[in-house]
């Protein structure tokens, strides 16, 4: 309305200027997404240093060595928890997204350290590599998602047949 009122304060008396003040369109629901990728499966697509649309394992774990060695910049050679969750954040897009510290943590001792993070995402790479070819492609990064959805997002699972929920 402020605006309105400078806009046709500023127009000269007896002048032909028209001011046409439109509103923004309205937002319309997106189709809701049957395929997704987990933030790690992005990560790990990401590290495609040669750029053929699959990431190898060798390009993994130099990938997870850089992003672990941008976060441990006193190299003590080990993080803590709060440090792996400055590393989510950075590297997966939030400090709660998985995989959890405490998966990562095998020897429980509240430090992280890279052997341990990389013995976490090679075993991520073979649960992601389904054709067992070495390479995870970008359709073996892509999650397919089961359960129902709305513009809003999941609706929840379903019943089995013959069941109600």
């Amino acid at each position: 309305m402020i605006l309105l009122a400078l806009l046709l304060q500023a127009a000269t008396p007896g002048s032909n200027e028209t001011v046409t003040v439109t509103a923004r369109p309205t937002p319309f629901a997106q189709t809701p997404a049957t395929m997704v990728v987990e933030p790690v499966a992005m990560m790990i697509a990401a590290f495609d240093s040669d750029g053929d649309g699959k990431t190898s394992r060798e390009e993994m774990e130099a990938g997870v060595k850089r992003s672990y060695d941008l976060i441990d910049t006193a190299h003590q050679g080990s993080i803590g928890y709060l440090q792996f969750a400055d590393w989510a954040e950075r590297w997966l897009g939030d400090r709660n997204a998985l995989p959890s510290p405490f998966d990562v943590d095998r020897n429980s001792d509240n430090r992280i350290t890279l052997a341990e993070l990389q013995a976490h995402f090679s075993r991520l790479f073979s649960r992601f590599d389904r054709d067992h070819d070495g390479a995870i492609s970008r359709a073996e990064a892509l999650t397919i998602r089961t359960i129902p959805a709305d513009a809003n997002g999941p609706t929840g699972p379903l019943a089995p047949r013959g069941r109600r929920p």
